[in-house]
């Protein structure tokens, strides 16, 4: 049995400092961490428990009206807190989407930008290959079973996808992650924050050594009125998504003044459909437009063997789910 020591860390400053020290890491509500831990794919040698560090469990209103959302934040409690639903409905949503009830009562907002893909041969150490839990080894999942896996921004080195729905919502937001680390304090803005696997898959964030998250700052609420966050996934609770859409829009009558469109389920990292966002800002949101719109957010997906399904899930899902953000009931295709 590995030899594991824990410390308590009381301030932030002191978090830091031991978590500079060889085989370090933090550990918050633990609800991915200690499941790693069991399965023998994390192997620390030190614990830094931050969940008694002050002020990182707050929620508070910035000066330019966006809002800060500390790190410790429990996933339900930012579900339910009353300024996050009425101002940023979608984040509201996608934390609700998340798990069970009861791992979101223990969960944190910065443990879930941190959460491991779910990828079964990362999970599983029976399968020697991957490259993600054992660095040049290769990937299973390509030529294997790759039902969930990536149709965006993969590599040879691996397949693997983003499990969070948070982080959908908040790559759609234009979020903000504030980090502190030896170096200082640093704003990293969420679309820089994940790595695509690239020829590193092994590196999940762009987090530098023993750099500790403390909050997420979304900016002032463009979106309201007009947001929906969408999880298509094999059963209606506790499963990860096979696709996710988060969409946000401003109107000006039945006109898109902005539009924010990100997808789950599909990348390494939250993936933003830039090019659907484009073409349907300044136009009115007709179904023409917006089936064109959906096809082009898809245009460079490269499915393997088993999720070629994912590319036309993908583009109904991205109807739907704007469409739904519009206000506009019924059945789509």
């Amino acid at each position: 049995m590995d030899s594991i020591s824990y410390e308590r860390a009381a301030d932030l400053n002191g978090a830091v400092r031991s978590a500079q020290q060889p085989g370090s890491m933090y550990i918050g509500g633990g609800t991915n961490l200690l499941d790693l831990m069991k399965g023998g794919v994390s192997r620390p040698v030190r614990l830094i428990d931050i969940t008694r560090i002050g002020g990182l469990d707050t929620v508070a209103t910035l000066p330019d009206g966006g809002l800060r959302i500390g790190a410790l934040v429990r996933n339900s409690d930012a579900a339910n807190h009353a300024l996050i639903r009425e101002r940023y409905p979608l984040l509201s949503q996608a934390f609700l989407a998340g798990a069970s009830p009861q791992l979101r009562n223990m969960a944190t907002v910065g443990g879930n930008l941190m959460q491991r893909t779910r990828c079964p041969y990362f999970y599983d150490t029976a399968f020697a290959q991957c490259n993600k839990r054992l660095p040049g080894s290769g990937c299973a999942a390509i030529g294997g079973l790759n039902r969930t896996h990536a149709i965006f921004g993969a590599s040879p080195q691996c397949i693997a996808v983003n499990p969070s729905d948070m982080n959908v919502a908040l790559a759609a937001l234009d979020a903000v992650v504030r980090v502190s680390g030896p170096n200082g304090e640093r704003a990293v803005p969420i679309g820089e924050f994940h790595r695509l696997p690239g020829d590193r898959p092994e590196i999940d964030t762009t987090l530098q050594m023993a750099e500790l998250i403390t909050a997420v700052d979304l900016p002032p609420p463009l979106f309201s009125e007009h947001a929906h966050y969408l999880k298509v996934r094999d059963r209606a609770s506790y499963a990860f998504a096979l696709v996710s859409v988060a969409a946000a829009l401003q109107m000006d009558g039945n006109t898109v003044k902005h539009a924010r469109i990100a997808l789950g389920g599909v990348a390494h990292k939250p993936w933003r459909a830039s090019t659907a966002e484009q073409m349907l800002t300044g136009h009115p949101l007709s179904d023409a437009n917006l089936r064109e719109a959906a096809s082009a957010a898809v245009s460079d997906a490269r499915p393997q063997r088993d999720n070629a399904f994912k590319v036309e899930l993908a583009q109904r899902a991205i109807v739907r789910a704007v469409h739904q953000a519009a206000g506009r009931g019924g059945d789509f295709a």
